[in-house]
Parts: C-alpha cells; structure tokens; sequence
C-alpha cells in the first residue's frame, strides 16, 4: 500500500494500548475445533501477500493446501532491508534475485529453520496483481511466479493479472472505485476475489450464501499467542454452523497495512467476501490482527520486529502457527492457567535453557519451540534444556501445564532466545554503521542500526558512531573481534 512507502516511523502507542486494554475484557479463547490439519491454506494482501508467501513456504508442513497472495512478493525478498522492501519489492527499481532466494529457501529448509520444499509440491497458489497497482508492481508478482516455480507445479499455479485494480483486496459488491489506491483498500472490481481464491486452494465450492449468515464471528484473545511483536491483544474467527459438530477446513486471512480492526474497523473482516464462501463449505476463517504499534500496521515482511521474521522461529510466525494448532486441535484440555514469567536464559551454540513460573495443579508441563513440542517426557520442574540448536540462530518457545490426567492446559505467551555463534573464527570488520548499512553487514530502523542475522543493537545509524562485527555465517554478523 502506498501507506508503506511513507511514514515508517508512525507509531501510535497510546491508542493501541486503550484500544488492547478493551479488547482484552471482550476477547474469549480462540477455540479448538478439531479442523482438518490437511485442509489447511492461508491468503493476504500486500503486507498480508507477503506473510502468507512466508507462512506457506516456512510452514510448508501446516499449510498444505497453499497460499493466495494478492500483490505480494517472493518468499524473503526484503531480505531483512527495509529498503529492499519499499524498492525492489514494491516498486521494482531494481532486480529482485529470485534464484538467490530460491537458494537461500532450499538452505533453510535443508538446516530445518524452515519445513521441507518438498511439501509444496502438493499446495496449490493463486496469485493475483491489479493492472493499476502502482504500489506494489505487477513485475513484483511476476518475479514471485518465477520463483513459486522452483516449488510448486505450474499446473498449481494461477495468475490474474489482466484486471485494472489498485492496490486493493478485490470483490465483486463492496468498496471503492477498482482502479483506486485508498483506504480501506477494498474496490469494487465486478470481481468475486475471495471465491476465485477458495476455489482454486480448495476445488469446486457450494454457492456462496449472499443472506444472512449462520455462522458466528468471535473476538478471541490473541494474547495468548503473541504479546507485542506488532500483534493486537485480538484476533478474529468466523465459524460456520456447521463447524461447531463437524471437523472442517480452515484458511488464514491477512490483512494488509493500515488494514487492521483499529484501521478500517471490521471492513477487511466482514466486507473482503470470504465469509459467504466459508458459511456454506465448512471453512473456519481467523483473521489474526496487528497492532498500531506495527509499522504501519504491518506484518512483518521485511524484518522491523524480528531479524529471524520469515523462518518458522519467527515470532508472528509462530504466533498464527500455534493459532491454527489450536483451531484444529480436538479440544478436550485440562482448565490449568497458562504459565506465566516463561525467559530463555544459559545459551549455548546448540542449546537454550526455558524457565517459568511454577502453575498450582500442575503435574508437569510441555515445551514447544516454534510450535512443535520438544520434550519426549513432561517437564516435572519449571525449567528445561532444549538441546540440538543451531548456532546463531533465533528461536521462539511456548510452554502449556498438564493435569493429573495429562491434559494440556493453555499456552502460554511466548519467549525468544539466540544461540550464541560457537568458536573464535570468522572475519571481523569495523567501520562506521553508516558504512555498514551500506555493505549489508546491518540495516537501520527508527535512526538506529542492527546487525544483519543476530538483531544486535548497534547505536546510531550515522558516521561518528563506529562498530566491529564479526560473520559467522553467511549474512550473520554479531558485535565482536575476531
């Protein structure tokens, strides 16, 4: 959206606090409901086109039945830059390297930061560019249709590409004029985009339910996921009737910036048209929400909150990861709290130490990291030691009480550590952060500077302030001497 090009430093922290503090009164747990885990898929437009590519690709093992981007981009195009982000990923004004980021997806995926490609094989992807997009370019989409066909058959693949909309979720009842670029950023094209999505992810559909719906729209409690990182204390579910007996599918809607309940109200959850579709094709829609304290009310595509944003330990990431675990998961917990104080402390190259405050009732507790669970055994006490990391490397874990009976209770917020980078080698280098920046050792956010890879806070972004990083692998740089 063109909001993304401007303004990066906007924040709007007091009403995002009242906004959360009322939220929260009114939110209820997200709900399990025993949802199809293979029947899972996930669209976005724009920031939200981005964070769908990263959940589809990262989560290629959730996110089996693919993705539908509107206006978005290649997996990881940004490369952690925001200057990336606002050139090359949305206007084009230079080259995207698409076959580097092909490169860098099998990589991760062959370290496991990241599931296996392979998954992709199977998913299918619908991707969709307005002809009057001045924002985010139709080359853009183009270079993600190129680098989709590394992963996914070309038989899988759609791409709409002959329709003069603006940067704008498209439907074929509500919104603006179809060639504006404008908030709410939803036009009136004459065309059903969120049918022509489902449709595809999911093959032929029941038609689509134009009345009253019957289903039911539920404020749940975000929190429980994710706490800051850009997130809203709440989210939003649609849940057909028919869900609430039976075991159904679920797709995850993204919104993109300036796009949030704060933003345009319940427009992007209510008016976008995925609704109608779900009601009458058991399909559980969650609307996971940012905060006005995100940039711009984005997702984080290019790393502002996260420099590990587009792996699976990222923590939006693992955030709507866990939401979709919860959804599809059959219920049946214990009613034990959440875990409070969960920190990471005592790393290591390959492992991290987890602690938490002891729950009343509990028998034990389950770990997980990046929402998979990690101990073989419960936890009889209030801390653990997750072994088999990998060194320099950002993850994110959640921990869960169990009853007598072994039952889960909720999870809890979650807790991110980095491993440290293990031995002496590597090469260092010291220069100004201005300098650095521009070698691509660090990139600047909000007048400060950050290390490429371990996130480390380097001081000002000028001239006059000079740092000494040392790589230790590739595009990962932490403060040292060699």
């Amino acid at each position: 959206m063109q909001a993304m090009r401007r303004n990066w430093k906007g924040l709007a922290a007091a009403a995002a606090m009242t906004v959360a503090a009322h939220a929260a009164l009114a939110a209820v747990p997200l709900p399990a409901l025993n949802a199809n885990p293979a029947e899972v898929s996930v669209s976005g437009l724009s920031a939200g086109g981005f964070m769908a590519v990263q959940l589809h690709v990262a989560y290629s093992a959730t996110f089996k039945r693919g993705a539908g981007i509107v206006a978005g981009g290649p997996y990881y195009c940004a490369e952690g830059s925001v200057l990336n982000a606002t050139g090359r990923c949305m206007t084009h004004s230079t080259s995207i390297p698409v076959s580097t980021l092909v490169s860098t997806t099998n990589s991760w995926a062959a370290s496991g930061t990241i599931d296996p490609v392979s998954n992709m094989t199977g998913s299918k992807v619908y991707l969709f560019s307005g002809t009057a997009d001045n924002t985010v370019k139709q080359a853009v989409m183009d270079d993600l249709k190129t680098y989709y066909q590394s992963f996914v058959p070309a038989a899988n693949t759609v791409y709409k590409n002959n329709l003069g909309a603006g940067h704008a979720m498209v439907t074929d009842d509500y919104g603006g004029a179809c060639g504006t670029t404008a908030s709410p950023y939803i036009n009136n094209c004459g065309f059903d985009l969120a049918g022509e999505i489902l449709t595809h992810l999911y093959g032929p559909l029941n038609p689509r339910n134009n009345g009253t719906l019957g289903g039911t729209f539920t404020e749940f409690n975000q929190s429980e996921f994710i706490t800051g990182h850009g997130a809203a204390a709440t989210g939003w579910i649609y849940v057909p009737q028919a869900c609430t007996t039976a075991s159904c599918r679920v797709h995850l809607v993204l919104h993109g910036c300036k796009q949030n309940y704060t933003d345009v109200g319940d427009q992007y959850v209510k008016k976008t048209g995925y609704n109608r579709w779900a009601d009458t094709n058991n399909i559980v829609l969650i609307y996971p929400q940012t905060s006005t304290a995100a940039t711009n009310s984005c997702w984080d595509w290019w790393g502002y909150d996260n420099a590990n944003y587009a792996k699976k330990s990222g923590p939006q990431m693992a955030a709507m990861k866990a939401m979709v675990d919860r959804v599809t998961s059959s219920g049946g917990g214990s009613s034990l709290p959440a875990p409070t104080g969960v920190g990471t402390s005592g790393a290591t190259a390959s492992s991290m130490v987890i602690g938490w405050a002891g729950v009343s009732g509990a028998t034990g507790y389950n770990v997980y990291r990046g929402g998979s669970k990690v101990n073989a055994a419960p936890v009889a006490g209030t801390n653990y030691t997750d072994t088999g990391l990998a060194a320099s490397t950002t993850y994110s874990w959640t921990v869960a009480a169990l009853d007598a009976s072994n039952a889960q209770g909720a999870m809890s917020t979650a807790a991110t550590g980095t491993t440290t980078s293990g031995g002496t080698g590597g090469t260092c280098y010291t220069a100004s952060n201005y300098a650095h920046t521009l070698a691509g050792r660090a990139y600047a956010l909000w007048g400060l500077t950050y290390a490429y890879g371990s996130a480390q806070a380097m001081g000002l972004w000028n001239i006059y302030v000079t740092t000494t990083l040392k790589q230790t692998g590739p595009n990962y740089y932490v403060i040292g001497t060699c």
